[in-house]
């Protein structure tokens, strides 16, 4: 059945359904309500809206296959996509969402794609921004591409992610050094030509590590050849897990964001850092087990997005928070020239 669109597409089944696809047509729908009742499609689908950089600005909050791939939470989901009301109720914007894993417990090219879609429809009754992040493991196959794609290609009654992430960090593959960032700049050649003018985010490793601390992590990272290729950088400027002055929340991030800009040449190159782990505060929070900061290390943070000029922020991760802690990274945002015009 070829269908013009996605509205056409409700208007002859007369229900509401849920679309999903792991290559460039091939859709299946399933009707809510009716688990047995699906028929696939081949929809060609109006040209989809352009992507912009607004998703990046301001507020963001992150959620990953822990939180809430039935595949990976060892027990209850931690986030579900009614969260999202009380997202929006915190001030964020952009909910960065992990929507793909390459190991043996995926089942697909994308996670849970009837969770995904629930993601996508919640975002649009709340007025959230989605963008979809994957970390690639630098196989010598198309895998970590043809991730990349089904992610880019997902949609739900035509309505895609509002933006594309890769992470760019992992490094436990007995690559040496050399190879692993030939098939970076590869994978992310291949990205690029691939989604066209659509904004790429790269989400990188702190500058700090990489050039001081931990030497050994990734020596000769391939900054200069990543430069054109991605448009927003998002530093994971973890200060939770430093020790002395790397501990403190406003000189580590604005000291990640300088650095960041100097490998990459540009002094203006445009920055959503991402600080945490989490923000303790005394409410009930998820542990993760790793080094949490503090409901005191907020206004720092946003203080060294301020002066370094960042475009937004958030804080890793959403399940991590305390109630307390997203309130005032509200208060501190919203108070902030943080995401502003001319930021």
């Amino acid at each position: 059945m070829i269908l013009a669109g996605s509205v056409l597409l409700l208007g002859v089944l007369g229900v509401f359904g849920v679309v999903v696809s792991d290559t460039p047509d091939r859709y299946v729908l399933r009707v809510v309500g009716e688990p047995l009742a699906s028929v696939e499609v081949r929809l060609m689908v109006d040209a989809p809206v352009s992507r912009t950089l607004d998703p990046y600005r301001g507020l963001g909050t992150w959620v990953d296959s822990y939180d809430f791939d039935p595949a990976y939470v060892p027990g209850g989901i931690t986030v579900a996509p009614a969260d999202l009301v009380d997202m929006a109720g915190h001030g964020v914007r952009t909910v960065f969402i992990q929507s793909s894993r390459s190991d043996r417990r995926a089942t697909g090219l994308v996670s849970d794609p009837w969770l995904l879609a629930e993601f996508l429809l919640a975002a649009d009754r709340t007025g959230l921004a989605v963008v979809a992040w994957y970390l690639p493991k630098w196989t010598d196959d198309d895998e970590d591409l043809d991730r990349l794609l089904a992610i880019d290609r997902f949609s739900v009654l035509g309505r895609r992610f509002d933006g594309l992430a890769m992470d760019i960090e992992w490094n436990r593959d007995g690559l040496g050094a050399i190879e692993r960032s030939r098939r970076l700049v590869n994978l992310s050649d291949r990205l690029r030509r691939t989604v066209g003018d659509d904004p790429l985010g790269a989400i990188v490793m702190p500058p700090v590590i990489t050039d001081e601390i931990n030497l050994a992590f990734w020596p000769g990272f391939p900054w200069a050849e990543l430069a054109p290729l991605y448009d927003v950088w998002l530093p994971m400027a973890y200060w939770s897990f430093r020790t002395e002055e790397h501990a403190e929340p406003e000189f580590y991030v604005s000291q990640n964001i300088r650095r960041l800009r100097a490998n990459l040449g540009d002094p203006e190159a445009m920055v959503h850092a991402i600080g945490g782990i989490g923000a303790a505060d005394g409410s009930a929070i998820v542990d993760p087990g790793e080094p949490l900061a503090t409901i005191d290390d907020l206004a720092p943070f946003v203080a060294a997005l301020v002066a370094e000029g960042a475009v937004g922020g958030s804080i890793y991760d959403w399940a991590t928070m305390g109630s307390r802690s997203r309130s005032l990274l509200d208060d501190l945002m919203a108070g902030s020239t943080v995401g502003a015009a001319g930021h």
